[in-house]
């Protein structure tokens, strides 16, 4: 039996009751026994700023670190004009740097994109994946994730109530646990 690794979750949206969100923490409840997935909150982060490189807000130093201790990252992401949710492109950003010191390079990651439309986010999931190219993140390509029709994918406590949808996120949640087990750095 694999190790515990434990999934960093990023969500892309703020909204208390986002469809992200709601997808986020149903997909807890599914992952399989390898996988922990714990969400790590960007709405409290500053905006990224150089000047701040040498000594980081609290808050962002806080979420680097958490981001660094991670084995993986999950981003399940809404699209806002079809690209990714300013929010979160700031939590990457601030996880770069400065320049050199990444915690996010070599983790293993993997992509969700959620909407009430029915190309579920495509924008959004491609360009985040093109920055995650940029930072070494090994990204799992095989199944892509892009949920559409959210706004009647969960029932009035969160669970998601489409079988096949259901069926098909946790055949993504094994293939990823296969692909961190695959492409996860050795220590040393």
């Amino acid at each position: 039996m694999a190790a515990t690794r434990n999934v960093a979750v990023l969500v892309g949206s703020l909204r208390k009751d986002s469809f992200n969100r709601k997808l986020a923490m149903a997909l807890k409840t599914i992952a399989p026994a390898p996988l922990a997935l714990e969400i790590v909150e960007i709405g409290q982060l500053p905006l990224y700023n150089q000047d701040d490189d040498a000594n980081p807000p609290a808050a962002s130093a806080t979420f680097k670190k958490r981001i660094a201790e991670s084995d993986a990252v999950l981003f399940v992401t809404p699209e806002y004009n079809r690209s990714v949710p300013g929010v979160l492109k700031n939590a990457i950003d601030i996880a770069s740097r400065p320049y050199g010191k990444s915690a996010w390079d070599g983790k293993p990651g993997a992509v969700i994109s959620v909407s009430p439309g029915a190309i579920g986010a495509f924008g959004a999931n491609h360009h985040l994946r093109q920055s995650l190219v940029f930072l070494n993140v090994p990204t799992m390509t095989q199944p892509e994730a892009y949920i559409g029709g959210a706004g009647d994918l969960f029932d009035d406590h969160g669970a998601i109530k489409k079988p096949e949808t259901k069926q098909f996120l946790e055949k993504f949640l094994a293939a990823f646990a296969h692909w961190i087990e695959k492409t996860a750095k050795t220590p040393g």
